[in-house]
């Protein structure tokens, strides 16, 4: 299956049934897909071939969404770019991924700008809504291009290519080919409950988990209601005007959305799978969801590399038989989907029993075959034929997935992967900053915050909100610390290197 294919398949079961649908406009299966020729042939047309690299630099939105369709059709690679990164950040990410063309929104044409310098290789620039200097504007790409069938033979399997973080700041390719998300979406479709044409509410960005939960939904005719932007009012209006079926948020807009107040009075009955994921969820929230919003929450697990499906616990799952809840596997992230081998590894490669901690490895189609261009990250994350995702666990009798820790020193902050590394360069970047440590801290809002330790230069003055200024100024705001203590030291080992499980013991002991 490549990426059109969904679509066609959503077509094929009735091309006048609504596909996207945002503000109470919807494009229809039909439409969208002749949008889709429409762009693959202007992309060809634009000197695009087989193998290249687009992206898309957009909110949620219908029309940028659709351009995927026609990247696809092209016989291109889809590279979703996050707004939310700042501009040095995107640059390297256009670079490294060798892109040629950029899809983006009015919006973020400042962030545009300031991406431009340094890339002679991206050649094509396609404004959605406006007619910039530096850009085309969509309508006038797309000219007098036939609304045609057109599709060009790929190069490989290969259909986007989304970017992680690393422990020294620079962002790595994860492709991820038709296969894998093949496998990703025939895990959804049966790990978790969906009928006819269900209808999917994406407020999460598409460029995240949210995006390739469309793919199944697709592939059933579902309706997709993308909201432009997260509102916990307009989203409790949308799950009952629109008889929402899926959807899906991370932990801290769901803890937002308990505490609405509007949610007890919202028809919510129309909802079959209410997904989680992307970060750690208290198991005293996930009761009061089960039973403030229904029987329906959804957990999954997985990563960039292995996209969404490592481990599943569908609705039914959070229950006993005799109808109680299962709090018990609350804290774990459900158990090894159907299509995927996960196992626990010692460092020597040892495969380890039920009960013992150790490493997460994974196998099987759903996972990426290394990183883009990247042998070194590769040979290290595949050691011993399995993909090694860098978290603490262990399986339980009941073969149920707890996650202990992360081995890589990865905070995940509101659903966003935050490494503490590339948060310590910037810091250490401020001339007043002699040494620093990033960790994060349980947060009942964000599930982790992102809390740094400054040790300053002698006879150098900074104020926390000083170091945040510089911080989001280099990194943006997801990346910024929420938290910022100065101490006049930092707990140290024998050869000087700083020790984080201290600061962290101290830090929660204070809390």
């Amino acid at each position: 299956m490549r990426l059109f294919d969904y679509l066609d398949k959503g077509t094929s079961l009735g091309a006048s049934a609504p596909c996207l649908t945002m503000s109470g406009t919807s494009l229809t299966y039909g439409e969208v897909q002749e949008l889709s020729w429409q762009v693959a042939r202007a992309l060809h047309r634009s000197g695009v071939r087989p193998g290249d690299k687009v992206a898309i630099l957009s909110a949620n939105n219908p029309i940028a969404f659709a351009c995927v369709f026609g990247i696809s059709r092209a016989g291109a690679v889809w590279c979703p770019v996050n707004p939310r990164n700042e501009a040095l950040e995107n640059r390297e990410l256009l670079h490294t991924f060798d892109c040629s063309t950029l899809i983006f929104q009015q919006a973020f044409l400042p962030l545009v700008e300031r991406i431009l310098p340094g890339l002679p290789g991206l050649t094509t620039l396609i404004c959605l809504d406006a007619e910039p200097a530096v850009a085309t504007g969509l309508t006038r790409w797309l000219g007098d291009v036939p609304a045609e069938p057109f599709e060009c033979e790929p190069l490989d399997d290969l259909a986007l290519l989304v970017a992680t973080g690393g422990t020294t700041g620079r962002p790595k390719g994860v492709p991820l080919t038709g296969r894998n998300l093949e496998t990703m979406s025939a895990i959804t479709l049966m790990s978790y409950p969906f009928g006819e044409r269900p209808v999917y509410l994406a407020l999460a960005p598409l460029t995240h988990a949210a995006g390739v939960l469309c793919f199944p939904v697709l592939t059933l005719g579902g309706e997709i209601v993308i909201m432009p932007a997260p509102d916990l009012t307009s989203f409790l209006d949308l799950i009952a005007a629109q008889r929402v079926t899926h959807t899906f948020l991370p932990p801290t807009l769901i803890y937002m959305l308990l505490a609405h107040p509007a949610l007890d009075d919202t028809d919510l009955t129309s909802l079959r799978c209410f997904w989680y994921g992307a970060a750690p969820m208290s198991s005293a929230r996930l009761s009061e969801a089960l039973t403030r919003i229904g029987p329906v929450m959804a957990q999954l697990f997985g990563q960039s590399e292995a996209p969404m499906m490592i481990a599943t616990m569908a609705p039914a799952d959070h229950f006993r038989p005799d109808g109680s809840q299962a709090v018990e596997r609350f804290t774990t992230a459900g158990r090894p989907s159907p299509l995927v081998q996960v196992a626990i590894m010692d460092d020597a490669g040892n495969l380890l029993p039920t009960g013992e901690r150790g490493e997460i490895v994974v196998r099987g189609s759903l996972v990426m075959a290394g990183y883009y261009r990247d042998p070194v990250a590769t040979a290290d994350a595949s050691r011993h034929g399995w993909h090694h995702t860098g978290d603490i666990g262990y399986l339980d009798a009941d073969n149920y997935l707890s996650i202990v820790d992360r081995a890589k020193d990865m905070i995940i902050t509101g659903g966003f992967n935050v490494y503490s590394a590339e948060v310590e360069q910037a810091l250490l970047t401020h001339p007043a900053i002699q040494d620093c440590a990033v960790i994060g801290l349980p947060d009942d809002k964000w599930g982790e915050r992102v809390t740094a330790v400054l040790q300053l230069h002698p006879h150098a003055t900074l104020t926390p909100a000083e170091a945040q200024s510089h911080v989001k100024a280099l990194l943006g705001s997801v990346k910024t610390p929420k938290q910022i203590e100065i101490w006049p030291d930092l707990p140290r080992s024998k050869v000087g290197k700083v020790l984080k499980p201290p600061i962290k013991s101290q830090l929660t002991t204070t809390a």
